[in-house]
């Protein structure tokens, strides 16, 4: 991918200034984007929101110094496509290709390095937002804007440039996957991983896992190699996760493990007929992506489809469990023993995370070891569907264990309970002063459900 350099992003950033100077005086400010990583409802895209379009490339990479001048809307695809060839890749690298390093480090994002690397935001060095005074602010760790950026969505603004530290890797990576019966030895094995970085003599790069059944759950251990061999492409017909229950190692290109969740979106291909062998064949494989996939929902939930199907058939109706929660690992045996009796969704995802430092609005302590838990899917429940009872009973579990949930997707906290759980009071200081006029929408608007 070519680079931008300096002299056009400070075009691109330009015309973002220009645009919030067009919008009528104390009006909402918002970005003129109309595709999203998030699940929740969203309300049309304004025509004359700001105009991001020339924020989504690299700046430039110092293999040097490991470090990337990145802008805010680049994707993790366009950032590794810079940084792969100098063998450097981000500290974290998110599951699906299209999500932007802004959207990642604003909304937390999270993969198998986060073990040890924490979230992307820990990696990063500096950042340009521009708040919603309509000034560009540059903020370091430490700052007041700066550590409460994170998690906030874009309600204290949104990062035009980010300067991040990277790591250097091999061209493999040697994956181990480990069958547990008990979910209970599973998470006292990974507690052991992620407190001294290697299983059984062998360095851990990067764990995580999925859990199939009550009885069968997997954990995958990653380690770069520079040893090269016969390497698995699922790209293909093979489909990755698919090939933990059946292969005890595997080797991939760093390429292919960093993407690996993304052909067939973890599982959820499935839902479109993707993994049958015949559709796999016959769909193009430049089609099968997150993004391509996420437009299908977009469709779905247009038309009404799998709704007006269901009812075609007698089926009840469906509530929508789309959710990624952490919870204290010494809780992962109750919180999975929960969901297998109240949820029943099935493949749930696990990656152990340890937050560097403290982040006030997702305040997780520091160095203590969470899982995340990813679950996407839907349930049918019936006619109280719409009142979301999995989801409620989800966020009330997960508050309950001392975890927290994030909030790219629904939430239906009240207002006192979002602000004690996710930093509001000092959040809305942090606001008060880079955006005095209110022209950015709150948190707790942009992320809970209305009804």
């Amino acid at each position: 991918m070519a680079l931008l350099g300096w002299s056009r992003h400070s075009a691109a950033v330009e015309r973002l200034r220009t645009s919030y100077a067009a919008l009528p005086a104390g009006a909402p400010v918002r970005l003129a984007k109309p595709t999203s990583n998030l699940f929740r409802p969203r309300e049309a895209v304004a025509a004359d929101g700001l105009d991001v379009g020339g924020l989504v490339g690299v700046i430039e990479v110092d293999p040097v110094a490991r470090t990337a001048e990145v802008q805010g809307m680049c994707t993790y695809e366009h950032l590794v496509e810079a940084t792969l060839p100098h063998g450097l890749i981000p500290l974290v690298v998110p599951q699906l290709r299209t999500i932007t390093l802004g959207g990642a480090v604003t909304g937390l994002g999270i993969e198998s390095t986060s073990f040890r690397s924490g979230f992307p935001h820990e990696s990063v060095l500096e950042m340009d937002v521009f708040a919603g005074a309509g000034v560009v602010v540059t903020i370091q760790p430490g700052d007041e804007l700066f550590d409460a950026f994170p998690n906030s969505y874009g309600s204290l603004g949104y990062a035009t440039r980010l300067r991040i530290s990277l790591e250097q890797v091999p061209p493999y990576v040697g994956l181990r996957h480990l069958r547990f019966d008990d979910v209970a030895l599973l998470s006292k094995t990974l507690a052991a991983v992620v407190e001294s970085g290697e299983h059984e003599g062998e360095r851990v790069d990067g764990v995580d896992g999925v859990v199939f059944s009550p009885h069968e759950a997997y954990l995958t251990l990653a380690t770069w190699s520079t040893q090269p061999g016969p390497t698995s492409d699922y790209t293909r017909q093979q489909i990755y996760y698919r090939s933990i229950q059946q292969r005890e190692t595997d080797l991939l290109t760093m390429e292919d493990y960093l993407w690996r969740w993304d052909t067939d979106w973890f599982w959820c291909s499935g839902a479109f007929g993707a993994q049958h062998p015949v559709v796999r064949r016959l769909w193009p494989r430049r089609w099968r992506r997150s993004d391509v996939y996420q437009r299908l929902i977009g469709l779905d939930r247009r038309f009404d489809i799998a709704d007006r199907l269901d009812r075609r058939a007698g089926r009840p109706q469906r509530e929508r469990v789309i959710q990624d929660v952490e919870v204290p690992i010494e809780r992962l045996p109750e919180f999975l023993a929960w969901f297998d009796a109240e949820v029943g969704m099935r493949p749930v995802w696990l990656c152990p995370v340890r937050a560097k430092g403290a982040w006030p609005s997702y305040p997780l302590p520091p160095g203590a070891t969470y899982v995340n838990l990813g679950f996407w899917g839907t349930v049918h429940v019936g006619p109280e569907a719409p009142d979301a009872p999995l989801n409620r009973a989800i966020e009330a579990k997960v508050h309950e264990l001392d975890g927290h949930k994030s909030l790219y997707s629904e939430a239906f906290y009240d207002r006192e309970t979002f602000d004690r759980l996710y930093g509001g009071e000092h959040l809305a200081q942090v606001k008060a002063t880079h955006d005095p006029d209110n022209r950015l929408t709150g948190l707790y608007d942009k992320a809970v459900r209305r009804r």
